[in-house]
């Protein structure tokens, strides 16, 4: 139902943009946040709500993401511009909460995209993740933040 919901939605705000006849990143943004109003308003239907709670989690975790993204480009630049003595390379073992392949996958490339850490493996029984990490001065900080930032958000979106 959620897929039907962001069509509708999707189909309300090309529509606002026809309406008003400008074609604007501006003006489609704010079509679809209406049409997001509007079909809030209109929505009775228990099972068709999931999409109002999904969208805004879903943008949220993108522009959490881009932040990361940002942050860790800033740290890694600063950390490379270090004597390569005070830099403390390690391969962390990471244990995960997310069960199925999908999961697994997501959280691997969440991980890998942010600099200064890739993913080297997962275990066989896929509940251990193997990461590559530039700089840890403590390993299971790195640890809670995978698990509190990356795999919780991740969890809150997919289940």
């Amino acid at each position: 139902m959620t897929k039907s919901m962001f069509l509708n939605n999707l189909i309300l705000a090309i529509i606002w943009v026809m309406a008003t006849g400008t074609l604007a990143e501006e003006n489609f943004i704010f079509g679809f946040l209406i049409s997001f109003g509007i079909l809030y308003v209109i929505t009775i239907n228990k099972q068709d709500r999931k999409y109002f709670t999904i969208l805004p989690k879903l943008v949220s975790f993108f522009l959490f993401m881009f932040w990361e993204i940002i942050k860790t480009n800033l740290v890694t630049v600063k950390e490379s511009l270090y004597a390569k003595s005070k830099l403390k390379p390690a391969v962390v073992k990471v244990p995960l909460t997310v069960e199925s392949d999908l999961e697994i996958t997501i959280l691997a490339i969440m991980v890998s995209v942010t600099p200064g850490t890739l993913v080297m493996d997962i275990s066989d029984d896929k509940k251990v993740m193997y990461v590559h990490v530039m700089h840890v001065s403590n390993k299971q900080d790195f640890i809670d933040e995978v698990k509190n930032k990356f795999e919780k958000r991740l969890l809150e979106i997919l289940k």
